[in-house]
């Protein structure tokens, strides 16, 4: 069965509390079982992981790399914008991996617009809330599939 992590950034614990004008008020809990359930309809399995420590996110994306998993569904939080530790770290990586955000960052601040984990992924994904994720997870699975030939 194949294996897709989902990687939640810094503050992302706070989901349904913060800034729901953004965010919704979706917590991080709801978030990982709508992807568990639409990775057993995609036949996947999903494994999510979140932390607010740049090298605690780092460190697990190097153990899905011995792990081999399948690809990487990223929601970086504000890391997107300013770690390249965290783009480093993803470019080891030889699967897809699959960018999303809920708001939309090209609508927001400016400093949000820019991302540095953008160049290396497979795609990028935002703006449609709960939606991002579960679009990104389908395609992180389809483009899992392509690489494989």
């Amino acid at each position: 069965m194949k294996k897709i992590l989902m990687l939640h950034g810094v503050n992302h614990d706070m989901f349904g509390k913060r800034e729901p004008k953004y965010y919704g008020t979706i917590t991080l809990a709801e978030i990982d079982a709508k992807m568990r359930d639409l990775g057993r309809e995609l036949g996947v399995e999903v494994v999510s992981f979140q932390t607010n420590h740049e090298g605690a996110i780092c460190e697990r994306i190097h153990q899905a790399y011995m792990e081999k998993v399948d690809a990487v569904v990223i929601n970086a939080g504000a890391w997107t914008h300013y770690s390249y530790g965290l783009r480093d770290a993803l470019a080891i990586l030889t699967v897809p991996i699959v960018e999303v955000h809920m708001s939309n960052n090209h609508a927001r601040d400016k400093f949000r617009q820019y991302s540095v984990i953008s160049e290396i992924a497979k795609g990028y994904i935002a703006g449609f809330g709960i939606d991002s994720y579960l679009l990104g997870l389908r395609a992180a699975v389809s483009a899992s599939i392509a690489a494989k030939g």
